[in-house]
């Protein structure tokens, strides 16, 4: 499914992080290779038994704020991901598209504002190496208001905060359940990303549609209303 938006119905665009406006390279590899190989160098276990118990403690709390939050994990891992953070830095990147997208956004007066459930301390990382801050005009991060997107009541306290308008706001993000959370909230527009992580095959979306390249939508979004 593409994406049919009506322009001029949207003043606000909110727009997740990792694997939305950053490559979630970055992210698939902290997560799934570094943290596994780290905690098994630590306990002394095995590569696959590493892997192995990683997993069930990532299941395990899938979809909640603990999920995303590196305090959580330092403490259940014994590993301090904080500082893990700070140096896998360098590694996170700006996908091509997102520049170009955010800035014709800003020329077309749309409020941009990102929506992450990223910890604020991975944030602030991301935000040093990427620069990508200066392309938005506020950043939220799900922790400071207590609930992942993944929660109605954080959708009534981003209204609450910000004043938007679901009715004229568009949401894009990589993750299903995130979207369907964002539909049933009643934002309009709910669009997905099929290529989150540029080194994966794309991915698909039963019920929403998605694209692999925002600046597909610039035109549409330039494009001047006949009166």
């Amino acid at each position: 499914m593409h994406p049919d938006i009506r322009w001029q119905d949207v003043d606000t665009v909110l727009l997740d992080m990792d694997g939305t406006l950053l490559d979630l390279a970055f992210d698939n590899y902290f997560w799934q290779q570094l943290v596994p190989e780290t905690y098994g160098a630590a306990r002394g276990v095995s590569p696959q038994e590493a892997q192995a118990l990683i997993r069930q403690e990532y299941s395990a709390v899938q979809h909640t704020l603990n999920w995303y939050c590196l305090d959580y994990w330092s403490e259940r891992l014994g590993l301090d991901i904080c500082a893990m953070t700070t140096a896998q830095g360098p590694r996170a990147l700006l996908r091509e598209d997102t520049v170009p997208f955010l800035d014709a956004l800003k020329a077309c007066g749309k409020q941009r504002i990102l929506l992450t459930n990223a910890h604020p301390h991975n944030l602030a990382v991301k935000l040093e190496h990427t620069g990508l801050g200066a392309h938005l005009d506020l950043l939220l991060s799900t922790h400071t208001f207590g609930y992942p997107k993944e929660d109605q009541r954080l959708w009534q306290a981003v209204r609450q905060e910000t004043g938007l308008n679901p009715e004229k706001t568009l949401f894009i993000d990589d993750s299903e359940p995130i979207l369907d959370a964002a539909a049933q909230f009643g934002i309009r527009y709910c669009l997905g990303v099929t290529n989150p992580d540029s080194g994966l095959a794309d991915k698909h979306y039963l019920r929403h549609p998605s694209l692999n390249d925002y600046r597909r939508l610039i035109p549409s979004l330039t494009v001047k209303e006949l009166p």
